[in-house]
């Protein structure tokens, strides 16, 4: 019978580790909960870390898993149901609205991208599904800051760096773009994150009515913008693609 490869068993234990209870553990409380030297840990934290499936957060040095886990499959996703119930609803939109669409989770002060449909047309496009967008400016971050006190604290926590001249990163501006999205029910960004790029976001729910993500689409100003505002149609279809989810999730009628 073949032997176990005791690094990768040590490796795995960490990984489960992680994904357990506590959202980040620092060095100390990793080896002397899996039973290793403080070195032995570190070597493969720092090898983990160096492939992508763990995260250090600079600030606390505190660790978590990463986002390169999210290439080797859905496994975590189809778990908690949110890619698998919105990929219909996701195509739907993207062929309705004619722009990509970006379905999102908070991850380490930040909106990781879990799914993204392509733009419905012949231009050349890349997969963002993995990369990482500000809580702060983008539609999906601002709608999951609104509705995350998780995501609310971390956007609050984080440094609002200034993309464009639009950008808003005073602490109490950036509340009152809060109050708004909450009372309209989704999030806009225009040029705040990307020169000639808007989006509009709205929030997704689970059954016991926790926000769960966000989805939203992402284009071209003059694509997704009419007199300078959002067009109300794909502000619509986005929320409407919202609800939809939240339905599939067990969220019931918003």
């Amino acid at each position: 019978m073949a032997r176990n490869i005791q690094s990768l068993e040590r490796a795995a234990a960490m990984l489960r580790l992680l994904g357990g209870g506590e959202r980040r553990l620092g060095l100390s409380d990793i080896a002397s909960s899996l039973g290793l030297a403080k070195g032995t840990a570190h070597g493969i934290l720092r090898t983990l870390q160096q492939e992508g499936f763990v995260e250090q957060d600079d600030a606390s040095g505190r660790y978590q898993l990463g986002a390169e886990l999210l290439r080797l499959g859905t496994t975590y996703l189809d778990v908690h149901e949110l890619r698998a119930r919105a990929l219909v609803w996701t195509d739907d939109l993207a062929r309705s609205s004619g722009e990509s669409v970006y379905l999102g989770v908070l991850h380490q002060q930040g909106v990781l991208i879990v799914h993204h449909v392509f733009r419905p047309d012949d231009s050349r496009q890349v997969l963002e599904i993995g990369a990482m967008q500000p809580l702060h400016c983008t539609a999906l971050g601002k709608v999951l800051s609104a509705y995350d006190p998780v995501a609310h604290s971390e956007a609050l926590e984080a440094e609002r760096k200034a993309f464009t001249d639009r950008t808003v990163c005073e602490a109490e501006s950036f509340e009152h773009l809060l109050d708004i999205t909450r009372a309209r029910g989704y999030a806009a960004d225009v040029e705040e994150t990307w020169e000639g790029v808007a989006s509009v976001a709205a929030p997704i729910h689970d059954r016991r009515r926790m926000p769960v993500g966000a989805v939203g689409i992402t284009g071209a100003v003059e694509r997704l913008c009419k007199d300078g505002e959002l067009r109300p149609e794909l502000i619509a279809a986005v929320r409407d693609c919202a609800r939809a989810v939240s339905r599939d999730l067990g969220a019931g009628r918003f």
